[in-house]
């Protein structure tokens, strides 16, 4: 039994020197395609990715940033729909830049309705995360639509908007993940604190990953997904919350 266990640590940390590309070798094959969630009469261009083979899966709806369905949030919809989860970005700036939150909310229900239409998608575990201002729509609709049963909010605006999303702090069950940087100049890290502390003040479930120096909109540079020390750890801690609170996800 010794030697077995020395064998396994053995290989536990060949595993953990081996670079990324090597280690993603073990991740799923993914279909990806580009992809209409019709709503409001309309048809708004999307972008989903699912694996090939298994299922059913955590479905998940991604909101981008301000600056559009950039190619970094493709390419990591692909990323995360390999670690075994049915992602769709809904492409919520189709026809205007600035919706209102009426219509944001009826395009997420919508895009939560083309999710459990499928038969890779596990209707009972459905999770939320978003980006920007993408940020602030899972913080105010985490609480407000009930088919989600968790959120990961990147850099947020808990503070603004028509509705605060920290308004609606008392109407949240699902738990939620705040990932944010602490130069970050649009949403300022003392709002998240702020937050965090509204959370705990109200007993609700909730994490927080701070990076230091990390500035607004930290995961994408150019449009192109990151793929240093920093973004690897944040994307790894969007995607392990997921696994963790939507339960039975594939690890």
């Amino acid at each position: 039994m010794k030697r077995l266990l020395t064998i396994l640590s053995l290989f536990a940390v060949l595993f953990l020197s081996l670079p990324l590309a090597a280690q993603e070798e073990s991740a799923l094959t993914v279909e990806s395609a580009d992809i209409d969630v019709t709503s409001g009469g309309q048809a708004y261009a999307s972008y989903l990715s699912a694996p090939t083979e298994g299922g059913p899966y955590p479905g998940i709806v991604l909101i981008h940033s301000f600056n559009g369905l950039e190619q970094g949030y493709r390419d990591m919809v692909d990323r995360f729909a390999a670690e075994g989860f049915v992602v769709l970005a809904v492409g919520w700036q189709t026809f205007e830049r600035s919706p209102s939150d009426d219509t944001m909310s009826q395009l997420v229900t919508d895009g939560i309705a083309l999710l459990k239409a499928r038969d890779d998608v596990d209707e009972a575990r459905l999770g939320l995360t978003g980006f920007c201002a993408g940020g602030r729509y899972t913080m105010l609709f985490l609480p407000q639509l009930k088919d989600f049963q968790a959120g990961v909010a990147w850099y947020g605006f808990p503070y603004r908007g028509d509705t605060q999303p920290a308004s609606l702090i008392g109407d949240l069950s699902a738990p939620m993940l705040v990932i944010h940087g602490t130069a970050d100049e649009p949403s300022p890290i003392a709002d998240i604190f702020r937050y965090a502390t509204d959370l705990a003040g109200a007993n609700k479930s909730f994490e927080l990953k701070v990076y230091s120096g990390e500035p607004h909109g930290f995961m994408l540079s150019g449009g192109q997904l990151r793929t240093d020390e920093v973004a690897q750890s944040a994307f790894n801690e969007m995607v392990n919350f997921f696994k963790r609170k939507l339960a039975d996800a594939p690890m």
